[in-house]
Order: C-alpha cells, then sequence, then structure tokens
C-alpha cells in the first residue's frame, strides 16, 4: 500500500474507513453504549447504515482504493470516525494515545490493520501522553500545527514532536478553549477545515488570535461559519483534494460562501452518523496517501 498524507487538502488516492455496520454491530449494541459515550441520541441503526452508503459513494467518486476497518471487539461506536486513532505521515503511522478513555482500543487496532496492509509504524503515543487527530492539521508537508485541549496534553504533544522531528520544520501548538467542558469533543478541527493550501472555513469565535493572525500572516483566506450553523457542523469539512469538498447537508450559507470561492461541493445526510456522535466527514476517514 503507499502511504503519506502530510496535507488536509491533497488529492486523496487511499483512504481508511470503518461502516457502521462494523463499528455499530446492531441496534442492541448502539442502544447500550451511547448513553455513556456522551452522543446526543441513539443513531438509528437502519438509517445510519443508508447514510453511510451515500457518504461511500461520495468518497468513491475520487478513489476507488478504499481500506475498510473490520469489526474489533475492543472498539465501539466511535470506532466510525477512523479519523482519530492515528496520524499518517510520509514515513509511517503514529498511533495515537485517545484522551477519550471509551476510544482507548482503537489506535492499536488500527495500528494492526495498517500494519498488515503494509503501512509502516512510525511510533505510538504511549503513557500519560494523549494524542487525537482531530488536534492535527497540516498546514503543508513541513508546517504540523497541533491543538492542546482536553482530548490532546502537552506529554502526547512532546512525544509527538520528537517522533516527527526530522520531517516537520514548523510545528506549531495551539492552546484550545474550554468551550463546554471536558466531556465535550472539541479538536483543533472543530474550529478549523483547511479547503486549500491559501483557504479554510473556520469558525473564529473558538479561534485563539495568535493563531488566527498566524493563518492571515500565511495568505490563507479564512471563510467565516455563520453562528447558526456551527452546530451542525458546518465546519468539519472533509477535503478530497484541493478546492473540492464533502460537507454535511443542511448548511447552505457555509456552502454558498464555499462556492463563491470556486469550490465544488458533496454534500450527505450526517443526522445519524455525524450529529448524533460529533463526528463530520473529516472524522468518518483517515486518507492514507494524498497526492
Amino acid at each position: 500500500m503507499k502511504y503519506g498524507s502530510q496535507s488536509e487538502v491533497g488529492r486523496i488516492k487511499s483512504i481508511l474507513i470503518k461502516h457502521p455496520r462494523d463499528a455499530y454491530k446492531s441496534p442492541e449494541n448502539i442502544d447500550s453504549q451511547w448513553p455513556d459515550l456522551n452522543y446526543t441520541a441513539a443513531p438509528d441503526y437502519e438509517k445510519a447504515l443508508a447514510d453511510y452508503e451515500k457518504f461511500e459513494d461520495l468518497i468513491k467518486k475520487i478513489t476507488s482504493d478504499i481500506h475498510y476497518l473490520p469489526q474489533n471487539e475492543n472498539a465501539g461506536l466511535d470506532s466510525v470516525y477512523t479519523h482519530d486513532p492515528v496520524v499518517i505521515t510520509d514515513h509511517g503511522a503514529i498511533l495515537c494515545n485517545m484522551g477519550k478513555a471509551a476510544r482507548s482500543g482503537e489506535p492499536s487496532a488500527t495500528g494492526d490493520y495498517l500494519d498488515k496492509s503494509g503501512v509502516p509504524i512510525l511510533g505510538e503515543i504511549n503513557g500519560e501522553g494523549r494524542l487525537e487527530g482531530g488536534d492535527i492539521v497540516w498546514l503543508d508537508q513541513k508546517t504540523l500545527v497541533v491543538g492542546q485541549g482536553y482530548r490532546t496534553n502537552a506529554d502526547g504533544i512532546d512525544q509527538l514532536r520528537k517522533l516527527t522531528g526530522e520531517f516537520v520544520e514548523d510545528f506549531i501548538v495551539v492552546p484550545l478553549p474550554h468551550w463546554h467542558g471536558p466531556d465535550e469533543c472539541l479538536h483543533l478541527m472543530s474550529f478549523i477545515s483547511p479547503i486549500d493550501y491559501d483557504l479554510a472555513v473556520v469558525y473564529s469565535r473558538l479561534m485563539p488570535v495568535p493563531f488566527r493572525q498566524y493563518l492571515l500572516n500565511r495568505g490563507i483566506k479564512l471563510i467565516e461559519v455563520p453562528d447558526d450553523e456551527y452546530d451542525s457542523m458546518a465546519c468539519n469539512i472533509l477535503a478530497v483534494a484541493p478546492r473540492q469538498c464533502v460537507m454535511l447537508a443542511g448548511n447552505p450559507k457555509t456552502k454558498a460562501l464555499l462556492e463563491a470561492e470556486s469550490v465544488e461541493v458533496w454534500q450527505f445526510d450526517g443526522a445519524e452518523i455525524c450529529l448524533k456522535g460529533a463526528g463530520g466527514p473529516t472524522c468518518l476517514t483517515r486518507p492514507i496517501w494524498r497526492e
């Protein structure tokens, strides 16, 4: 398997996903897990499967090299969000150490699959270190931004810095806000989604001022998500290629802003597989190889 994904916007050539039939397993399994995982409600199993098929069809428009993470007894409902347990670099995979305790089995399960598929394991975050993939953004191949908050801590960031030290030139740490507290999933990518190397969708109300100014000084144009579309995950957008993206339906203002910047937008219904578990289209995917 070819690998390397030190970009958030390069054209996706190979991708890892997990179908909800393998993450959710059954309606009974959903009922036993969703309250403890802090979901807003129980996903409807049959509708989740149907909606995911439509999401999958959008991914197939950009690549046929789709890899499916199988069922694992140590992974629960959240394992449908394949972005978080692992980081893919041009030198191999880095296994995370999840800040959400219920997801602790996911990095090893993902690592086992990648290793057997030919993606070497560069390293892993261990001990008291915590790191989740949603707190990591590549601005370019040598610029790595990491959010420090409730899911990713200083120890995990230090371990990541050492693992990437030979190929990352600019390692930027962004403190994250408290927002709704430690039980809420607030990642760095909760308020920024790169769309191209000079364009990003953001929710500036949550952005630290120095980081926002840094982006502007780099020449990155910021598309501001309206307040009334933030909770419907308008800021969680998957770039499948430069200025070509997938987002949740129901965010017409943000969609119009993107299209005004000549961005091609594909949409799907994420009511069951995204909104209830607080994971958007970026969370549902782990690109393995980007051009």
